[in-house]
């Protein structure tokens, strides 16, 4: 027998302009904004000057395992 699911996660993301993008999460009442910086915004490309550094969700990532 499969157990049921007991939990199924509502986000929506919203691709905004280039990199950035937001989120919406369950609890937050305000979206999560994520983009690009440093090395990732280089690695891909992208122009700092022209699109403002944002964390990545790999940094949220890594904030989550960490916890």
């Amino acid at each position: 027998m499969i157990d049921p699911v007991v939990y199924r996660s509502q986000v929506r993301i919203e691709r905004v302009k280039g990199p950035h993008r937001r989120a919406f999460l369950p609890v937050q009442a305000d979206p999560v904004h994520f983009g690009v910086h440093s090395a990732v915004a280089e690695h891909y490309g992208v122009d700092q000057d022209v699109h403002e550094p944002r964390d990545t969700t790999l940094d949220y990532l890594v904030a989550a395992a960490a916890g």
